[in-house]
């Protein structure tokens, strides 16, 4: 099959489409038939060898944690699914013809595989940093680099909870903030004073990682009311920085229920193909992300 690997750290140019053996389903897995598979800031932290809490990881290796395909093959114990179904959720090495997840569910009625392969890990993510930043209904979050994949989950969960949401992205990203339910304002020069002209800020996101851990630390008025999944200099000034997979299952049954009631939707700004993966992560790693950008198998 083809996949997406490297053999050493580095630029977005280590990314080789190389020829490499089919991975088969282990106990409680199941292998796709990959149609899709989600284009994560994670994916490009990992080539370049960033240390994220995650298992060390051995050289070569293959990209990818997210993806949507067809089952077609069914790991040891593995119940409530069939070669042949339509699903979506999280594995390793998904920039490939074929992967194994560890963790699926069944695509929701009338998304697409591009679609789908947008909402695994982004998902989990926007659950687990609203669960961990203990913002609760009634209250103002502020989320700082709102537009790409989680930030459209973050704003739309939270805005089903009935929390009040600020988000900052570019100019150009604005009405789509709104269209999420957001407050929207712009960062750069003065974005401090016209968050604080929105409203009272209870608790903050670093999405960007933009070097703003300090501001949103005064905005908030206290650094365990900030987390930052961008940041890994963010604990020197007391910040968490959250970067531990939580439950994907539950996520992905969220996910599932949310958008099925038309509560969620993440749009793909733009899709790729194998062989395009380096210029996936070239774009991922620019920001200004309106949704999501999946590669296509």
């Amino acid at each position: 099959m083809k996949k997406v690997s490297f053999a050493e750290f580095g630029g977005p140019d280590v990314l080789q489409l190389v020829t490499a053996e089919e991975p088969h389903a282990g106990p409680g897995q199941v292998r796709i038939a990959v149609r899709a598979a989600g284009v994560n800031p994670v994916d490009w932290r990992v080539r370049e060898g960033q240390v994220l809490g995650a298992h060390p990881i051995e050289l070569p290796a293959g990209v990818g944690l997210d993806a949507s395909g067809v089952v077609d093959e069914i790991g040891e114990g593995v119940e409530g699914v069939a070669v042949g179904d339509h699903v979506f959720g999280e594995g390793s090495s998904t920039y490939a013809e074929f992967a194994v997840l560890s963790a699926w569910a069944r695509m929701p009625d009338g998304l697409t595989f591009e679609e789908a392969a947008g909402y695994p890990s982004v998902v989990e993510t926007a659950l687990r940093i609203i669960r961990e930043v203990g913002v609760q209904p009634g209250q103002t979050l502020l989320v700082s680099g709102a537009s790409g994949g989680v930030g459209s989950a973050v704003l739309q969960i939270a805005r089903e909870r009935g929390i009040a949401v600020i988000g900052t992205a570019g100019a150009a990203n604005q009405d789509y903030l709104r269209s999420l339910g957001a407050l929207a304002t712009t960062y750069g020069e003065g974005w401090v004073e016209r968050v604080r002209q929105l409203g009272p800020i209870d608790a903050a996101l670093d999405l960007a990682g933009s070097g703003v851990i300090r501001e949103l630390i005064e905005l908030t008025g206290d650094a365990r009311k900030v987390i930052s999944i961008a940041d890994l200099d963010a604990p020197k000034l007391g910040v968490r920085f959250s970067g531990v997979a939580g439950s994907v299952p539950q996520a992905l049954a969220e996910a599932t229920g949310l958008i099925a009631r038309g509560k969620l939707h993440i749009p793909v700004e733009k899709s790729y193909t194998l062989a395009e993966a380096a210029a996936a992560h070239i774009d991922s790693q620019a920001g200004h992300t309106r949704g999501r950008r999946v590669v296509i198998v």
